[in-house]
């Protein structure tokens, strides 16, 4: 089974320019995800999909620079164009696909869900949180009941996708064009790794995360 690893990144970002380079806590936002998969296990190739070599210097041994299309840079191009072009790109019997935006993601979350899809019987797994509190969806509630209102732990969780990875077999995307297939596994992260950036607000609470997590190990 030929598992590779994708990273679609872009340098020509319209809400905060250049973030995918700009210093986290000293360091390069994309070198964040870049480290993290390169320790990853299992996994036959690590691509860095960018149609911009100015992103070459940033890419460590271990992971391979693949020269993608411009037009997938323009903003109305959605997720699954790009999926498609690298998955005519590379061959491969299931796809990790993950973003630099979320640099906090921790190695064990993607060997656990990569090991579901390996191993377990999953067609597909992605990162997820999960919410425990009372929501409402079109003026209606969606998971309590307001007259005999209990607990939130005792509340049914609600799971929402983070993007921040998704993993799926050849044959999910090929047959039936999705990137979560029909027997999913969900992931669940810690609040942390679910940061997305993509605002300098994002990015700023993404500073203070950082410098939080680096104080941490040095304790």
């Amino acid at each position: 089974m030929k598992v590779v690893l994708f990273i679609p990144i872009k340098l020509n970002n319209q809400r905060l320019p250049g973030k995918n380079t700009m210093p986290l806590n000293g360091k390069p936002l994309c070198k964040y995800m870049f480290e993290t998969v390169n320790a990853l296990n299992n996994i036959d190739e690590k691509y860095v999909y960018c149609s911009d070599e100015k992103i070459i210097p940033y890419i460590p041994d271990g992971l391979q620079f693949l020269k993608r299309p411009e037009y997938l840079d323009d903003f109305k191009v959605k997720g699954l164009d790009i999926i498609g072009q690298f998955v005519k790109d590379v061959d491969a019997d299931v796809y990790i696909i993950t973003h630099v935006t979320q640099p906090f993601v921790e190695k064990e979350s993607f060997d656990k869900a990569l090991d579901a899809v390996i191993n377990k019987g999953y067609d597909s797994a992605f990162s997820v949180i999960e919410l425990q509190d009372y929501f409402w969806v079109n003026g209606k509630p969606l998971n309590y009941d307001p007259s005999n209102i209990v607990r939130t732990q005792d509340l049914d969780p609600v799971y929402k996708e983070t993007g921040a990875f998704f993993i799926f077999t050849k044959e999910v995307f090929e047959k039936h064009h999705r990137r979560i297939g029909f027997k999913p596994y969900m992931q669940v992260l810690k609040e942390f790794e679910s940061i997305d950036i993509d605002t300098k607000e994002d990015f700023d609470m993404a500073e203070a995360i950082a410098e939080y997590l680096e104080k941490r190990k040095c304790e």
